[in-house]
């Protein structure tokens, strides 16, 4: 006996089925979860577990009611999307429920569901040329980053200059808080370190040790123009050292000069190589989106807009701020953000197609491969990671995910390597989740 009733659009992307348990089905859960209730029930005058049906059935009613619509409506959902073969993109929401006890229930439920996709021309894209090579610029680039890492810093008798150490002491002399302390303030930094405010970096260039200077800068969301002073103590400059065998055991245990450079020639040569497909594949994704306009189910894009403003509130706090109480406007940067949002589901759906169309699969040894990425990643084994997708009911999202990215890789000409897992971060919960 068929419990789909009717199945209608109610929007873009959006039907609404409605469903109705059959009555017998109602009353025997109806009578089983009062017996339930029955065996638990204490009230005056009955002993615990001998209280009439009839009694308990008007004193939890409510209760019953509630649980009755709890236990058959999610299973009789799963009944009526198997019936219409419907494959909403997001769990339903349940709407108009009518139950009163003693009849059938009836309930509605409002799914998303994907667009209707016809796929054109997937196969020509106007795409840059693969780079993967480093240039003999950005190899001796990389080797003077290291030798910079390690270099030591010694004390210079001259005028500081970018890329100077200065050591001294700065104080606020003017538009300070109330409270706010004028003492000196110990300072050590790199002169044009982009974390080094502008004003002090141009204030000390061209200074000497023993020297002082004063400079202003805007700060606050008022703009307020704040004073201080530098005293300048110290100058140092780095000792670099020289590029030999030993420089090069010292950085990464190298043999010799020709392994290091060799070493960063391959690692160069790896990082080109990722950002090249990185960019292959977002043109990839503009270009299909450009030839694929859709009507994007709204529900999708706005979880997916709050899932980017989530990680953007758990990276504040792994910066030791609180998402709650810092001064940001939500709302106004929900709507910002929400054209981000409209790329990724676009993109997903149709990477979805184009998975169907090209008939792209995933092996189990590529997705368990997967899972071992994961798993390193997290610092946890694979079984862990694979029972805390399981638990979130994600495993089957994530074999999706490897699909996606299988098809988009042929669609960029950048074949996936079997011994390459593309996994995302974000596809698997940690286990506290």
């Amino acid at each position: 006996m068929s419990v789909v009733v009717s199945v209608e659009d109610v929007g873009v992307c959006r039907k609404q089925v409605k469903i109705e348990v059959p009555g017998p089905a109602v009353e025997a859960e109806a009578n089983r979860v009062a017996q339930e209730y029955r065996k638990n029930a204490s009230l005056p005058g009955f002993r615990k577990g001998k209280v009439p049906l009839a009694v308990v059935q008007k004193r939890f009613g409510d209760e019953i009611r509630k649980e009755v619509i709890d236990r058959l409506v999610p299973r009789y959902w799963h009944q009526a999307q198997a019936e219409s073969g419907l494959e909403p993109l997001l769990t339903p929401s349940v709407e108009q429920v009518d139950y009163e006890g003693g009849s059938s229930l009836t309930f509605d439920a409002i799914v998303e569901v994907r667009p209707e996709i016809e796929l054109g021309d997937i196969e020509s894209f106007d795409l840059p040329e693969k780079d993967d090579q480093p240039t003999d610029e950005e190899i001796e680039n990389s080797l003077e980053d290291l030798r910079r890492n390690v270099a030591e810093w010694q004390d210079a008798d001259r005028a500081v200059a970018r890329g100077d150490q200065v050591v001294g002491k700065i104080t606020l002399e003017e538009g300070g808080e109330e409270g706010e302390s004028d003492e000196p303030t110990p300072v050590s930094f790199e002169v044009g370190d982009p974390k080094v405010w502008e004003e002090l970096t141009i204030a000390v260039t061209g200074q000497g040790a023993g020297t002082e200077t004063e400079f202003s800068r805007q700060e606050g969301e008022d703009g307020a123009t704040r004073k201080y002073r530098i005293e300048i103590d110290k100058v140092r400059e780095r000792d670099l050292p020289e590029v030999d065998d030993e420089f090069a055991a010292k950085v990464g245990e190298f043999e010799n000069v020709a392994a290091l450079r060799a070493g960063i020639t391959e690692r160069l040569a790896h990082n080109k190589a990722h950002e090249s497909r990185r960019k292959r594949e977002q043109i990839v994704l503009e270009q299909l989106r450009e030839r694929h306009p859709l009507q994007l189910p709204e529900g999708v894009v706005d979880r997916e807009t709050e899932n980017i403003l989530r990680s953007y509130a758990e990276d504040m706090a792994r910066h030791g701020m609180d998402p709650e109480k810092a001064e940001v406007d939500w709302q106004g940067l929900f709507q910002q953000t929400r054209p981000q949002g409209e790329k990724e589901v676009h993109s997903r759906l149709l990477l979805d197609a184009v998975v169907e169309k090209l008939e792209v699969e995933v092996s189990e040894s590529e997705f368990e491969a997967s899972l071992a990425a994961l798993a390193r990643a997290q610092g946890k084994t694979a079984p862990a990671v694979r029972q805390a997708l399981d638990r979130a009911g994600r495993l089957g999202e994530l074999r999706l995910q490897l699909a996606r990215d299988k098809a988009l890789r042929r669609l960029t000409g950048d074949e996936l390597k079997p011994t390459e897992a593309v996994t995302s971060a974000e596809a698997a919960p940690d286990e506290s989740e």
